[in-house]
């Protein structure tokens, strides 16, 4: 539990060379999870046509660099389950540390609902991370998962244009091998996130930008343009 829950960030905090879990034409892992304010649900069992599951977290500046577009795709797709499996905080600080309980993190989880509005259902990951780690453990991947519970869509790192053109296909049982490049977030997003965090988020952030800028930025969208894992 300790190591997964780290309490400062750094890049070797991520296997940023590949991305784990379930591939497209796999069944989707499933888990009984809860929400902000105590309900259990299964992973699994949801309404309409597929699932659209983003992986998040109130300290992740991709995570909230993507928030609106994410809800605009919530409210235009009515057809679709929309959901975010809260994970570990991509980068603690002093006001948002590392979680050590299950009310701690549903306590932060809840402000997707209180203060960003979030339309989406908020899946509270355990403490210990079971469904993230099965997940691939990225700290923004996305999933489209269809009815059958077999994963159609998989981008480590959320592209909310690429998650809209794959969950078209996916809805029009249309293959949705659409390649999802990186794209960093936006600085504004980043400060906010940081201060949101608190003391350490930022200084462990831009510490370790240089080898995300190579890991992510470069290589993983060269792997991606190649097609490559």
């Amino acid at each position: 539990m300790t190591s997964y829950n780290y309490e400062s960030f750094s890049p070797d905090n991520y296997d940023l060379a590949s991305a784990d879990g379930p591939e497209v034409g796999q069944k989707a892992p499933d888990f009984q999870l809860e929400t902000p304010d105590g309900q259990m649900r299964n992973l699994l069992d949801f309404k309409g046509e597929c699932l659209v599951l983003e992986l998040g977290s109130m300290t992740c500046p991709l995570f909230l660099t993507r928030h609106d577009s994410m809800q605009k795709i919530a409210s235009d797709y009515p057809n679709a389950t929309h959901a975010v499996l809260y994970v570990r905080e991509a980068h603690p600080g002093e006001a948002i540390p590392a979680h050590k309980s299950m009310d701690d993190k549903k306590a932060v989880a809840s402000i997707l609902k209180t203060e960003l509005y979030d339309l989406r259902t908020i899946l509270v990951d355990g403490v210990g991370g079971e469904a993230h780690l099965a997940y691939g453990s990225m700290p923004n991947a996305v999933y489209i998962i269809d009815s059958k519970g077999i994963v159609r869509f998989k981008a480590p790192w959320n592209n909310s244009a690429r998650t809209r053109r794959a969950l078209d296909a996916v809805l029009q049982n249309k293959p949705a091998d659409f390649k999802s490049y990186f794209k960093p977030a936006k600085p504004g997003v980043v400060l906010s996130t940081a201060k949101r965090a608190g003391k350490g988020s930022a200084t462990d952030f831009f510490h370790g930008l240089p080898r995300l800028i190579w890991n992510v930025l470069i290589k993983n969208n060269m792997r991606t343009f190649l097609g490559r894992s």
